[in-house]
This record gives structure tokens, C-alpha cells and sequence, in this order.
């Protein structure tokens, strides 16, 4: 049966996403504990303050307005029971949807031009990916298994790069990635460039991937 994750689609090459469409995010998070297994976090939410919209952090610098945890036990918070996740966002409807890494996945997270580069890439080298999103940070974020974090080090230097010469970075355990159709402020919206679907329900290892995302970051330095 095909899931019915809200999407959007992206055609790899153009980098052109569609406005985000689908279910409130109350109906997202629970599908996506309940259809793909992952756990799910209510994040802070944006308030209109003055005819402005703000984090419900009260900070009025907020990095991540809307888009990060509400609490500093957030870890413990993140639940995997579709059940749960429907009466955590019934208290709070507009929370954001955090997902934490190093759980069921890891995230290999690079700038937008280096992703679209690596997408090509490993569209032309036939590799199957795993659920892909780009940020209003105009960051891409591929989804592996998990253990990249503690890999990627190694993984670059056999490569011939420095690890700190590249702008690719792992997000595991004690992380986590907002999930579409999470909103960062007047920025905009989490958006999937590719989407979870049954095809991709088994994520690659990062060691599949770390070629191409290595070769596009130093070609976008």
C-alpha cells in the first residue's frame, strides 16, 4: 500500500520544490511513527506577537524560530507510539516535528548546491537513496542508517579530504532533524526532496553515499 506522507516532489536536476502540501501536523507526525517507525518530537511553534511571528522560546534572536526542541529533555520526550504522538500534538497543534537521530537514522547534512550536485551524481551511479529534506537554512539532508556520525571522520579521509575541509556533517545520537512540514519563521518550510515511500523504507549506509556528497562538497567550496 503506498504511504501518504505529505510531500513534494523535486526533480533532482532543477532543484524546483513545489509549495508543501498534505495533512495538519498533528496527522503528520502520527504518520510518520506509525508508517515509518520513527520517532517523533513536538518542537517550540510560532506565535504573532505585535503582528510579528516569534518563537515560543521568547527569544527574539531564536536561530530556529518554531523549528527546535522546547525543552532541554527533549530526548526523553521523543516517542515512536503513533498513540502518544496524537495526544502530544493535540496539546499543542502548531508544535513543530522533530525527529532525533541516531535512532532509526542518521543525517548527512550539506549546503543545497552541493546536494542537488550529489543528487546527479548519484542518480548517474544508480544508488538508492533514502528520504531526503532541504531546509529553509538551504541545507540538504540525507537519511542513512544509523552510525554515520561515528564514521564520517574515517569514511573522508579515505577519500583524501580533511574532514574539516568540507562542510558535510553527520547528525546521530543527541541531535535532530525538523521534519516537513515544520516552518523556520518567515523563512519558509521543511520541504522532502525525497520523499519517504515503501521503495525507500531501508536506508542506505553512509559509506554508500559518501562519495558522491564528498566529491560535490569540495567541488562547492
Amino acid at each position: 500500500m503506498e504511504e501518504t506522507i505529505p510531500d513534494t516532489q523535486v526533480a533532482p536536476l532543477t532543484g524546483q520544490i513545489p509549495l508543501q502540501r498534505g495533512d495538519s501536523l498533528l496527522e503528520t507526525a502520527v504518520r510518520y511513527a506509525e508508517e515509518r517507525h520513527w520517532d517523533v518530537l513536538p518542537g517550540t511553534w510560532l506565535e504573532d506577537a505585535d503582528g510579528v511571528r516569534r518563537c515560543s522560546c521568547g527569544d527574539p534572536a531564536c536561530a530556529a524560530p518554531g523549528a527546535h526542541p522546547a525543552r532541554d529533555d527533549w530526548a526523553s520526550q521523543a516517542t515512536g507510539s503513533a498513540t502518544v504522538a496524537r495526544r502530544l500534538w493535540q496539546k499543542r497543534p502548531t508544535a513543530s516535528i522533530l525527529l532525533p537521530t541516531g535512532r532509526t537514522f542518521d543525517a548527512m547534512c550539506v549546503p543545497e548546491t552541493a546536494g542537488f550536485l550529489a543528487l546527479a551524481r548519484m542518480e548517474r551511479m544508480g544508488l538508492t537513496l533514502g528520504p531526503v529534506t532541504l531546509t529553509p537554512e538551504r541545507r540538504m539532508q540525507f537519511f542513512v542508517l544509523p552510525g554515520a556520525c561515528a564514521k564520517l571522520p574515517g569514511l573522508v579521509r579515505r577519500l583524501g579530504w580533511s574532514p574539516s575541509s568540507l562542510d558535510l556533517v553527520a547528525l546521530g545520537e543527541g541531535a535532530y532533524v525538523a521534519a516537513p512540514p515544520t516552518r523556520y519563521g518567515t523563512r519558509g518550510a521543511v520541504q522532502w526532496v525525497c520523499r519517504p515511500t515503501p521503495a525507500n523504507r531501508w536506508l542506505p549506509d553512509a559509506e554508500e553515499l559518501i562519495s558522491a556528497l564528498a566529491y560535490a562538497c569540495g567541488r562547492d567550496r
